[in-house]
């Protein structure tokens, strides 16, 4: 560790906090750091490095972007952004056809918001308990912990939190106001916290019945992270809204709003706008990181290692008293504990592997999909000799 490195941190930004560890480089699922250590990283950028850290074709499509334009504003035509449009048409599910460009997961809820309340002409969100999405003032709104809106209210009033998988308190909820529902198709930061079975489409039905939007959030499940491109696809959910972010662009910055045309077309020339949002260098990054998943079959991969690291971990796992529960979906996972977490997370660290957080109590593992199976068999090395 670099003491001047973390001097100018803590002295510039100090309210963050780190763990004892300095990263210098990546490639692929390995991170280094400042003595030439090697992790197998199961943080991955917060779930930002679905290819891997410096795939070689991203960085290509980077480096030559780059060479010819970084920076164009939307009032100007861009071939990488009208690219890049089409592409997230064709991807996602059936419907969804016009795009915001932001850059990051908080701004494309933002915008969510806004056209859905133009949409509708309705005031109301109704949004999940344990949901999160984002911690600028609208998104913040949305995310329940108390821990996060407490320190910031009054926040926005007329969004509503209901129990997640509870579908009479939905419907309960639900009033003449109401114009939106809002919800993760699984929850993340709860600790990777799934719905029961049809769940989703109960709601999608619901949200046809009521004349109401449905905005399902994939910035953290989206681009194959649990085993399908997008989460909601699982139960063949069409959205009316759906944001993204997070591995839409191979660690450059993005997030994404798509909508169904005659949602999007509500929101007229000016009522929402980002200066870097779309920019060419964004979208050459995101274009190749989309074709890298496709081409590379990234999705089955998340599937196929993500259901042999949850089965793995498991069997191995069983019997660990301290073990709450395991699950996952993909290259998803959560180990939850019955005591605070941070002790594993040390000794993880220690053995050559950085895992997120949730809670207090739970492990995250959100690799890069193009993890091979010698590093998820490495996983489960670690885990076993952690726990056992």
């Amino acid at each position: 560790m670099n003491e001047d490195i973390k001097n100018l941190e803590e002295n510039y930004s100090g309210w963050i906090i780190r763990r004892p560890l300095q990263l210098v480089s990546g490639s692929g699922v390995i991170v280094k750091d400042i003595n030439g250590t090697e992790y197998i990283d199961c943080v991955g950028g917060n779930g930002v490095c679905i290819t891997g850290h410096s795939h070689p074709k991203i960085i290509k499509a980077i480096k030559d972007q780059a060479d010819k334009l970084i920076t164009c504003p939307t009032i100007f035509y861009n071939e990488m952004r009208a690219k890049l449009y089409q592409k997230l048409a064709q991807i996602t599910p059936k419907g969804l056809k016009k795009t915001f460009l932001s850059n990051s997961g908080a701004e494309s809820i933002e915008c969510a918001i806004k056209l859905a309340r133009k949409a509708t002409s309705k005031l109301e969100i109704i949004a999940m308990k344990q949901g999160f999405h984002g911690r600028t003032l609208g998104a913040l709104s949305a995310t329940w912990n108390p821990k996060y809106r407490t320190p910031f209210l009054p926040t926005e009033s007329n969004m509503k939190h209901v129990r997640y998988g509870d579908i009479e308190d939905l419907k309960n909820a639900i009033s003449e106001k109401t114009g939106a529902i809002l919800l993760e198709a699984i929850q993340g930061e709860a600790g990777i916290v799934f719905p029961p079975e049809g769940y989703l489409q109960q709601v999608r039905d619901l949200c046809n019945v009521k004349d109401i939007l449905l905005i399902v959030d994939e910035v953290q499940t989206g681009f194959g992270r649990t085993g399908k491109f997008f989460a909601c696809e699982h139960e063949n959910i069409q959205p009316d809204i759906m944001t993204m972010a997070k591995g839409i662009a191979g660690g450059i910055p993005m997030g994404a709003t798509i909508a169904k045309e005659d949602v999007f077309d509500q929101l007229k020339p000016g009522e929402h706008y980002s200066t870097f949002g779309g920019n060419p260098l964004a979208c050459a990054s995101s274009l190749a990181t989309i074709n890298v998943i496709e081409s590379e079959h990234l999705v089955e991969n998340s599937a196929y290692l993500g259901t042999k690291l949850l089965d793995q971990l498991k069997e191995s796992l069983s019997d660990v008293k301290i073990i709450k529960d395991i699950r996952g979906k993909g290259l998803f996972i959560a180990i939850e504990l019955r005591v605070k977490n941070k002790e594993y997370v040390l000794k993880a660290l220690e053995r050559g592997l950085l895992v997120l957080t949730s809670q207090k109590t739970i492990l995250r593992f959100l690799p890069p999909i193009i993890i091979n199976e010698d590093q998820i068999n490495k996983i489960i090395e670690i885990m076993k000799n952690i726990f056992l």
